[in-house]
């Protein structure tokens, strides 16, 4: 533990440092990003690091695993984002540990969501999941859609929908993955016209451990990163 404090501390740094740098290139400032650090494939002890760098947005994409750490950092000051896709039988349990849910991809895990968050008068914050790049292996609302489902987004009155989330295409390109950025970007500006009252989509939540700084340029709001924190551990 001794050791990897200062190496996660010194990731920390450049990844910050990244996202500086990419948010000035785009005429933006460092505030307007939110780094979720993504911790799905590490232990509790380096989850622990990043807490002591002071990185406390932390990413999970598995139910079981986010349980796991919520438990064992249940006393730290963590804001638990789930970010991979949730199964309607895994929602009851998790959502009283998370900050924001990244991943709503389907009117069904909607209606969900809702039903269990209104048995203890909770509001639940989440993102859209669209699958912009339309790889067939991803989750998410076809972009194509997105019109259609903003009006029903009312009848969910206690999910609070902030923003959307997306992917890259795992084929593609850095172009191609900023021009997949870009296309959320767009079709979140698209939206706004028709979002039902008390509704916004502020956030946008695009990027990875190798295109954030791209997402960032693009309007990225958050940017989940895993592997560029966790580099030379084994070193």
């Amino acid at each position: 533990m001794a050791e990897l404090r200062p190496r996660i501390a010194d990731n920390l740094a450049r990844v910050r440092q990244r996202i500086s740098d990419a948010a000035a290139r785009s005429g933006r400032d460092a505030s307007d990003v939110t780094l979720v650090a993504v911790s799905k494939y590490v232990d509790v002890d380096a989850a622990q690091a990043l807490l002591d760098a002071g990185c406390h947005d932390l990413g999970e994409s598995r139910p079981q695993e986010l349980w796991r750490k919520a438990d064992a950092l249940a006393d730290a000051a963590v804001r638990w984002h789930f970010i991979g896709h949730l199964q309607r039988n895994k929602v009851r349990r998790t959502l009283p540990h998370i900050a924001l849910l990244h991943a709503c991809d389907s009117l069904r895990l909607l209606e969900e969501v809702d039903r269990v968050a209104g048995e203890s008068s909770a509001i639940v914050r989440a993102l859209l999941e669209v699958n912009i790049s339309g790889d067939a292996s991803k989750h998410g609302f076809n972009p194509e859609e997105m019109p259609s489902v903003m009006p029903l987004l009312a009848d969910y009155s206690r999910v609070q929908i902030c923003g959307l989330m997306g992917m890259a295409s795992l084929e593609g390109s850095l172009d191609d993955a900023r021009r997949d950025f870009e296309r959320l970007r767009l079709l979140r500006d698209s939206l706004l016209s028709v979002l039902p009252a008390g509704i916004a989509l502020e956030e946008l939540s695009m990027g990875m451990s190798g295109d954030f700084e791209a997402a960032i340029e693009e309007g990225a709001t958050i940017v989940r990163v895993g592997s560029a924190l966790f580099e030379e551990l084994e070193a």
